[in-house]
């Protein structure tokens, strides 16, 4: 099990086998339809939506403008509070820092808080090769760690699961994660529930270290936020003896009143709520009060060199509320696993190319797993346009062109199979810089018109398979226009 899943074949290839499952289909549909209708209900409460929504582009934009500066405030308010930071330059310095960190402590095992960082990294695996177990605690969470599954979405990883198949992996693997479920559970969310309780109550309260991440980090004075809804964050931040929170550098946000725009937006966009149930904050360590011993991870991991991308750095403005999956009609097919990240989706269809390069099959396909429709940059809570950054993204694979990987820039060659598309772009090109040819081909085209195929023969044939071609019109705009107004209007 891996949190990248690199080595998956490409987004069209992974995403056939899903869209032929009915449960799993009919699971994502109504999860989706679900959490979008609460959300848009909770966002039309709010007169000030779109003001919002500009505040938060904006706080973030400026951040990341800034982003050297904040980060060095940022350590200096965590170290004087009482904290260690260090930083990661990519997912193998980050779990060497941890695991090295959790040995020096004596124990074996940690409780983690849900964290999209760790999986980035695949920290769990990256612990189990140094015999530490680390238990998931949040309840989606949990299920995927038990089902020794995959998580599927961004707010809720088991959103592929129904209560039947739930039940199943608590009776069956419960019992040798801990406290086995109890006997004769049912699918009942309450029975659920209070197993997943039983089982998780007696790690919290054996566990000496604690591994989190944060949904944002202050500069001005060190402050982590950790927002979550079912409590387990909290026993996970202030029960263990030694706290390590692993966090992308561009979680980050100037003051506590940047605070005041995003736990307004986050919750209404992830979980429909008006505030969430549980918001933990630290700074530092305090003496007889929550863990005596902190330290902050500071990963990279394909950041800055998003950053140096003008079109593709607002991917990093996301606050990870998952919106953009919940209205995506792609996802709803296709589900979480085919986009070969712990990041699916649209957002994940922009951030994990620009995070891993695009290199692999996988990164190279997933610009391409959109309609376009533009649904994800409507309910984005910092204006993330993701049509453009997957425009954007499709033609550096096709046409390869300048880059930053691992802080150098580079020239990246045009990914395989995209040949014909690169002619055709290349013809059309050289036709529009020349209207006398282009001209003469729409005549053409539309004299032979009773002649074109139903579908277009070759590499074309993909594209044809699932659409019809248009037709073409018995003449040119251009023509039509010299025929029935002569450029009058114009004239006058």
């Amino acid at each position: 099990m891996s949190g990248t899943f690199v080595g998956m074949p490409a987004f069209p290839v992974a995403a056939r086998e899903a869209v032929g499952d009915a449960t799993l289909r009919g699971n994502l549909r109504h999860a989706t339809h679900t959490i979008r209708d609460k959300r848009a209900r909770a966002v039309a409460e709010l007169d000030d939506w779109a003001a919002l929504r500009e505040a938060g582009r904006r706080i973030k934009d400026h951040t990341l403008r800034h982003l050297d500066r904040y980060l060095v405030q940022l350590e200096e308010s965590v170290t004087a509070a009482g904290g260690t930071v260090h930083w990661a330059a990519d997912a193998d310095e980050a779990n060497e820092i941890v695991a090295r960190l959790v040995e020096e402590t004596g124990e074996r095992e940690v409780v983690k808080v849900k964290s999209m960082a760790t999986q980035e990294i695949s920290l769990n695996e990256a612990l189990e090769a140094r015999g530490i177990h680390a238990y998931e605690t949040d309840l989606a969470e949990l299920i995927v760690q038990l089902g020794k599954d995959r998580p599927s979405h961004i707010l809720v990883p088991a959103i592929h699961r129904n209560r039947g198949e739930i039940r199943d992996i608590f009776r069956s693997e419960m019992g040798a994660w801990g406290r086995p479920a109890p006997k004769g559970l049912t699918d009942t969310p309450a029975e659920l529930a209070e197993a997943a309780r039983l089982h998780l109550r007696e790690k919290f309260l054996r566990a000496r270290v604690g591994v989190s991440g944060a949904n944002f980090m202050v500069a001005e004075t060190g402050t982590l936020v950790v927002v979550e809804s079912e409590g387990n964050g909290r026993m996970c931040l202030t029960l263990p003896e030694t706290l390590i929170s692993v966090v992308g550098i561009e979680k980050i946000v100037p003051s506590w009143r940047d605070l005041e725009v995003f736990l307004q937006t986050l919750p209404r966009s992830s979980t429909a709520e008006r505030m969430n149930p549980y918001t933990s904050m630290w700074t530092g360590t305090t003496d007889e009060d929550g863990p005596r011993t902190f330290h902050l991870v500071l990963l990279d991991n394909g950041r800055t060199d998003t950053l140096a991308d003008e079109v593709g750095r607002q991917a990093l403005r996301c606050i990870r509320c998952s919106a953009c999956l919940n209205v995506c009609p792609v996802y709803e097919r296709a589900g979480g696993h085919a986009y070969g990240s712990v990041y699916p989706g649209p957002i994940g269809a922009i951030l994990s190319p620009q995070l891993r390069g695009t290199g692999s099959e996988i990164d190279a396909s997933l610009p391409y797993a959109s309609s376009l429709c533009g649904a994800c940059y409507e309910v984005c809570p910092v204006a993330i346009d993701i049509p453009e950054v997957l425009v954007h993204l499709r033609e550096r694979v096709v046409q390869g062109g300048p880059a930053v990987r691992e802080g150098n820039r580079v020239v990246l060659k045009p990914a395989k199979g995209h040949a014909a598309e690169r002619a055709a772009m290349r013809a059309a090109g050289w036709a529009f810089d020349r209207p006398g040819a282009l001209r003469a081909g729409q005549r053409l085209a539309s004299r032979s018109r009773r002649l074109h195929p139903r579908t277009l023969p070759g590499p074309g044939r993909a594209w044809s398979g699932s659409r019809e071609l248009p037709a073409v019109p018995a003449e040119p705009f251009r023509d039509w226009w010299q025929r029935t107004h002569g450029g009058k209007g114009e004239a006058e």
